[in-house]
C-alpha cells in the first residue's frame, strides 16, 4: 500500500512539473503577480484579462528565470482573456486536454513566484454563457484559487491544461475556461486585437409555436421579435416586429441564449440564413451579421 501511494503521489507531482514548464509569472498589477500560460513557442502568452491592470511595463518571468517586457496583442473583458507577446523563442507551449468530465481530478497551478498547486475535482461542465460575460463554455471545480493563480492552468492528472483559471468568473466557485472557449478568443485577438461579436439589432422574447409548425420544425418555441432597430442588420434584411425567429444558420432558436450563442465570434460580416414565421408561414431571409459595439 505504501509503495502504491508513493507512486500515485509521484505521478501527481510529475503532472504539476510538466505543467510548470509552460507557465510564467506576470507582473501587470500593483499587488500579487499572477500567472500566464505559454500559447506558442515564439512568445505568445495567454492569461486572465483582469490581472493586466496596465498597458505598459508588463513583465513576464519565464520558467528559466529570465524576465522580458511584454506587449498586449489583444484583450477581451467578456471572456476575461488577454493575449501577450514577449520576444523569446523556443518556449514550451502548454499541452491542452480536449475535455474533462465531472469527477475528474484536477489541479490549479500558479506561478506568482515559484510553482504552486492545489487539488480538487471537476464539479460541473457548463455550456455558453451570455450577458456581461461572453463564454463559449466553462469548467467549475472545487480547487482552491490561491493568490496569483488567475491566468494559470487547470491541469489534469496527465499534466495537460484543461482550462485557464480566473477568480473573476465565479463569485463563490472556482471557474476555468476550456480550450473550446479559449481558442476562438485567442484567434480573434491575434487577428483583430479584440473579439468581434455578432449583432442583429432585435429584442426578442420566447413564445410557444403553433402545434402544426412545432411538429414541422421539431421545436416547441421560437423567439418573437418585439423590437427591431431601424438601421440594424435584421431590419435591413426585412425582419419585422411580430416575426418569430426559429433558426439562425444551422442553430435552432428556442430561447434567448440560443440567439446569443449563434452570434458568437466568427460570424460578424457573414450572410446567414434566418428562418422565421410570419403570418403562419415559415420563411427564410438572409441577414448580414453586424458587429456589436463595445461599451
Amino acid at each position: 500500500m505504501a509503495n502504491t501511494l508513493q507512486q500515485y503521489s509521484d505521478e501527481m507531482a510529475a503532472a504539476i512539473e510538466k505543467a510548470g514548464r509552460s507557465i510564467v509569472t506576470i507582473d501587470a498589477r500593483n499587488h500579487v503577480p499572477a500567472t500566464g500560460i505559454v500559447w506558442s513557442a515564439d512568445g505568445e502568452i495567454v492569461t486572465a484579462d483582469h490581472i493586466v491592470q496596465r498597458d505598459e511595463n508588463i513583465n513576464v518571468t519565464l520558467p528559466d528565470g529570465s524576465t522580458h517586457e511584454a506587449k498586449i496583442l489583444g484583450r477581451d473583458p467578456g471572456s476575461d482573456l488577454t493575449l501577450l507577446k514577449v520576444e523569446a523563442k523556443s518556449l514550451t507551449p502548454a499541452e491542452w486536454a480536449e475535455s474533462v468530465k465531472v469527477g475528474n481530478m484536477v489541479f490549479a497551478v500558479g506561478r506568482p513566484d515559484e510553482v504552486m498547486a492545489s487539488w480538487g475535482i471537476v464539479c460541473y461542465v457548463g455550456g455558453a454563457v451570455r450577458g456581461r460575460r461572453q463564454l463559449e463554455a466553462y469548467i467549475q471545480t472545487d480547487v482552491v484559487m490561491l493568490p496569483g493563480f488567475s491566468g494559470g492552468p487547470l491541469v489534469d492528472a496527465s499534466g495537460r491544461v484543461a482550462g485557464i483559471n480566473s477568480s473573476a468568473l465565479g463569485r463563490d466557485a472556482s471557474v476555468a475556461l476550456p480550450l473550446s472557449a479559449v481558442k476562438p478568443v485567442v484567434d480573434a485577438l491575434k487577428k483583430h486585437g479584440h473579439v468581434k461579436r455578432g449583432f442583429l439589432g432585435v429584442n426578442t422574447q420566447p413564445v410557444r409555436l403553433a402545434k402544426e409548425i412545432a411538429e414541422k420544425l421539431k421545436q416547441e418555441t421560437g423567439l418573437m421579435v418585439i423590437g427591431a432597430e431601424s438601421d440594424g442588420p435584421a431590419a435591413k434584411a426585412g425582419v419585422m416586429q411580430g416575426d418569430v425567429l426559429v433558426a439562425l444558420g444551422d442553430k435552432a432558436l428556442t430561447h434567448i441564449g440560443d440567439l446569443q450563442a449563434a452570434l458568437g465570434p466568427g460570424v460578424v460580416g457573414k450572410s446567414i440564413k434566418a428562418k422565421l414565421i410570419r403570418g403562419g408561414e415559415v420563411k427564410e431571409i438572409s441577414v448580414t451579421v453586424g458587429e456589436r459595439e463595445l461599451k
